[in-house]
């Protein structure tokens, strides 16, 4: 399999990941204060999604800079 399909297939279940974390994150707000954890449990995909998002950003612009 290719490494820019398998990418692209995991950037997908990131933002699933991601968008599942924000929506905890926002239900445990309306409980009241919620532990930092719970605060930070959407950063570690987030970091990956940005990684990872870069990634397949800047793939167009290197294929046409490697074939000139």
């Amino acid at each position: 399999m290719n490494w820019t399909l398998k990418i692209r297939q995991i950037h997908r279940w990131l933002s699933i990941l991601f968008t599942l974390a924000v929506l905890i994150n926002i239900a445990a707000m309306t409980q009241g204060q919620p532990p930092l954890w719970v605060g930070l449990l959407a950063l570690f995909p987030l970091i990956l999604l940005l990684a990872s998002g870069l990634y397949l950003f800047a793939l167009p612009y290197a294929a046409r800079w490697r074939h000139g």
